[in-house]
C-alpha cells in the first residue's frame, strides 16, 4: 500500500471487477446479495456464503481510500487496463 489516494474505478461499488468475481461464478448471486447487504447495512464487511470467510465490502475498501494490493473482491480501484 503506497499510501498515496487514488481514484474509484469507473463503475458501482456493487458490481466488482470481472477479474475478481467471474460473471459466471456459481456463487454469484448469493456472494452479491451478501455484499449489498453489508454495504447497505454500512458494514466492513461479509461472510462469504460458500466458503465462510470474512471479505471486505467495497465501502469498507473505498473508504480507506487506496488499494492495498492484496486482490480484495470487491477492490473499488481495480478498472480495466488502458487500451492502445
Amino acid at each position: 500500500m503506497t499510501g498515496e489516494r487514488k481514484p474509484l474505478a469507473g463503475r458501482p461499488l456493487t458490481e466488482p471487477h470481472p477479474s475478481r468475481l467471474s460473471p459466471v461464478h456459481p456463487d454469484r448471486a448469493r456472494i452479491l446479495a451478501a455484499h449489498d447487504a453489508a454495504l447497505a447495512a454500512g458494514e466492513a464487511g461479509y461472510l462469504d456464503p460458500a466458503s465462510g470467510l470474512f471479505v471486505l465490502s467495497a465501502g469498507f475498501l473505498a473508504r480507506r481510500g487506496t488499494c492495498c494490493g492484496r486482490g480484495c473482491r470487491h477492490c473499488p480501484y481495480v478498472d480495466d487496463p488502458p487500451s492502445g
